[in-house]
């Protein structure tokens, strides 16, 4: 019988042996390879697989900044990591785990909680992968609010310290405390500073709890001549659509309740389907098919918002084996589950016309987001350390706790190889946006006058 002596040994060794064939040090390192492929060429890829009336709103998106060109740009990074050697440590990945991608959202119990939040490139991976992504926005961001290199590279070191550091935590956890784990919206305030940045904190977690369907129902809709609420029509951002006919909605109505919990369906019977608009939404996800759907409480008349979000290929899967799941939202929908501390009820999938898949979850759900753009050099290290500490956790409830800790150490050895690696990272970034910014100037991409 194997002991749990055993399976620590065994866990150690693992991480130990992922020393030997990818050092720490080597994370650190970055430099592009001889023949990289073009950063833009990658992206007009992708856009051609996009509603094409919408990808100069993205182009436009991410030519505001270096950190807006990073967002969009998870196709490249990937592409970039693929290049290295990894550690073979795999965890379930967000795949796009940049600072923008962390947040505040309801949990089932109405709760406020802080943890990843966008999953459509999820994949199983090294876990290093998203560590490199986060620290390198986390530089990025740095630099692009005014920054010295100095406070640049501080704050990115103190994100890794912050992921190793709750590995270490919860490598001292049985697997059922790492499920249960999560850090709540109290949690996050006790992290900042009284005289700094805790009323923006409070503000920020104060406008979550009110974003609701409710709140949506006021801003995004108006009543028709009978007084039934439709979305509004604010082109190219917000476009009411006319449903195919009834036999389509149906179905995909019922292939999208058939992934549902069986106790969630008969919450889902309860509503009747009002109107559905295509919405843009983020930076890199522009141009892929999105839409809300406005669904009332037959017997209150109550709101319930929902997205459906077309879920294409990962960009990590050449890089990493195919996903198990031929249903792209329902890769999605997995990684989600698996990765986050507490879901969104309303999380399913289902294929659509012209054999497009989607996943769904509700429409603004509670969810905050901080403002990095404004943050100083302090603000982005203590909230580049709290998403570092939360995407740990995440990896924890896939990989093994164990064997990434043996693997990161109890020194800083791991933290300043990141550092370094994100202030790399960044140059590269910043060179990437410039030749967007060129092939723009150039006339090869075109960008929208008013992508907001």
């Amino acid at each position: 019988m194997t002991t749990v002596e055993d399976f620590e040994r065994q866990a150690t060794e693992v991480g130990r042996a992922a020393r030997k064939r990818v050092p720490r040090s080597e994370l650190g390192e970055w430099k592009a390879q001889p023949g990289r492929e073009d950063p833009v060429a990658i992206l007009q890829k992708q856009n051609a697989k996009r509603v094409q009336t919408l990808v100069p709103i993205r182009m436009a998106r991410m030519a505001v900044s270096p950190f807006t060109f990073l967002r969009g740009a998870a196709a490249v990074m990937a592409y970039d990591l693929g290049s290295r050697p990894d550690t073979g440590l795999i965890v379930q990945l967000c795949g796009d785990a940049h600072l923008a991608n962390f947040g505040l959202f309801g949990t089932p119990e109405r709760n406020l909680v802080f943890d990843v939040n966008d999953f459509d490139e999820t994949l199983p991976g090294p876990f290093e992968w998203d560590v490199k992504r986060l620290v390198a926005s986390v530089a990025v961001a740095a630099l692009v609010n005014g920054c010295s290199e100095q406070d640049a590279a501080s704050a990115a070191e103190t994100t890794a310290r912050g992921y190793r550091e709750g590995i270490e935590a919860m490598a001292q956890q049985d697997s059922l405390e790492i499920w249960y784990d999560r850090v709540d919206a109290d949690q996050v305030l006790a992290l900042i500073p009284k005289k700094k940045g805790r009323k923006l904190a409070e503000k920020t977690i104060a406008s979550a709890r009110k974003r609701t369907s409710l709140q949506a129902l006021d801003k995004l809709t108006e009543p028709d001549a009978d007084g039934i609420p439709r979305i509004k029509n604010q082109p190219p951002l917000l476009v009411p659509v006319a449903v195919p006919d009834e036999a389509t909605v149906k179905s995909v109505l019922a292939e999208y309740r058939r992934t549902l919990p069986e106790h969630m369906r008969v919450l889902l019977n309860r509503y009747t389907l009002v109107d559905t608009a295509m919405k843009v939404v983020g930076v890199g996800s522009v141009g892929t098919r999105c839409f809300i759907a406005l669904l009332m409480d037959r017997e209150s008349g109550s709101p319930l918002f929902l997205q459906l979000k077309e879920a294409d290929t990962s960009v990590l899967a050449p890089y990493q084996k195919a996903s198990r799941y031929k249903q792209q939202g329902h890769r999605v929908v997995a990684g989600q589950r698996l990765m986050q501390a507490a879901g969104d009820i309303f999380l399913g999938w289902a294929t659509g016309p012209e054999g497009v898949d989607y996943y769904w979850r509700q429409f603004r759900d509670m969810k905050g987001s901080a403002d990095i753009e404004n943050m100083t050099h302090r603000q982005l290290s203590n909230y580049g350390g709290l998403c570092g500490g939360v995407l740990a956790r995440a990896h924890c409830r896939s990989g093994d706790p164990i064997a990434i800790n043996t693997y990161l150490g109890g020194s800083d050895k791991f933290d300043k190889a990141l550092r370094d690696f994100a202030m790399s990272y960044s140059d590269q970034s910043i060179a990437d946006h410039q030749l967007l910014l060129a092939a723009i100037e150039d006339g090869q991409v075109e960008v929208a006058a008013n992508p907001y």
